[in-house]
């Protein structure tokens, strides 16, 4: 028989910093005296840009040229659009309800921004952006793209069309996500109507949190208001959510990866020998080159 996972903290969204000049970011880890870099692994860092309205502009705003390695970047768009480019001549663009899964593996160079037209024409701007490490055995895997548009993910919707959970990746009632992933972790956008209950069920040792984009909820009874962060214990396996008004609710959860943690700027390794390869590799030149 099941048991409640209950939960150990509902947070709210720290203090805004910015990335670049076009994401104005909320970090809930692992910069949060309750997150450190390993209480949600194999989730890594989450970055919440809550809903803000960026005025027109000619020139795109976004993050110039950066390199990554060692772990995988997952941007979920809910409002604007985002472009991106690498240094291996990969681009794309996203829209509200579609997923960019980046593996940098091995390391490249990116930029990304606010898709061309939005920027012109300005308006709502909402995203996560989600890092997800690798183990040691997958971190020089070959870097590749999974552009996940909506209408790609796995769908449950409850009855009486009280709602839709959007399976990103993992399981969810038996229905499938669209994205692979190195370790076994779940992703879902769960869109729910007033008054809608759900209840959701993973393994105890799981790591597991739910991040509020739209609306209010209660969670196991507690309630829980927009833009804040339910950190759950690794103490049971299931827990309830009733939607106050119509919401939108991230839901991850995940198998932690038992590997030690050394990060550093935009790479995550297992060594500060590894660190310093990474930026031995990227002073060499070899993520390629990337305009800005």
């Amino acid at each position: 028989m099941s048991t409640k996972k209950t939960i150990e903290a509902i947070i709210a969204p720290p203090p805004p910093h910015m990335v670049g000049d076009g994401f104005r970011v909320h970090n809930f880890f692992p910069n949060s005296r309750l997150i450190d870099q390993q209480r949600m692994s194999p989730f890594f860092m989450l970055d919440y840009n809550a809903k803000v309205d960026f005025s027109p502009r000619k020139e795109p705003r976004g993050v110039g040229v950066h390199p990554h390695a060692g772990f995988e970047t997952v941007t979920i768009a809910y409002h604007g659009k985002i472009a991106h480019h690498d240094s291996a001549g990969n681009s794309g663009i996203i829209g509200e309800g579609d997923v960019q899964w980046m593996t940098a593996g091995s390391g490249l160079l990116h930029k990304e921004y606010h898709e061309k037209e939005f920027s012109k024409n300005g308006g709502a701007f909402q995203m996560v952006q989600l890092w997800v490490n690798l183990p040691a055995k997958f971190k020089k895997t070959k870097p590749k793209y999974q552009e996940i548009t909506n209408s790609m993910m796995g769908r449950y919707n409850l009855p009486d069309d009280k709602g839709v959970v959007e399976i990103i990746a993992g399981e969810f009632k038996g229905v499938k996500g669209a994205a692979s992933t190195f370790t076994p972790l779940h992703a879902f956008n769960a869109r729910l109507k007033k008054e809608a209950s759900l209840e959701f069920n993973f393994p105890k040792n799981y790591n597991t949190c739910a991040l509020v984009i739209e609306g209010s909820i209660k969670v196991n009874e507690e309630n829980v208001p927009a833009d804040h962060f339910v950190l759950f214990k690794n103490d049971g396996e299931n827990f309830s959510i009733d939607a106050t008004d119509d919401t939108v609710i991230l839901i991850l959860s995940g198998e932690p990866i038992d590997e030690p943690v050394v990060a550093y700027g935009p790479f995550v390794m297992n060594t500060w020998e590894e660190i310093e390869q990474a930026v031995n590799d990227v002073n060499s030149g070899k993520y390629g080159v990337l305009e800005g």
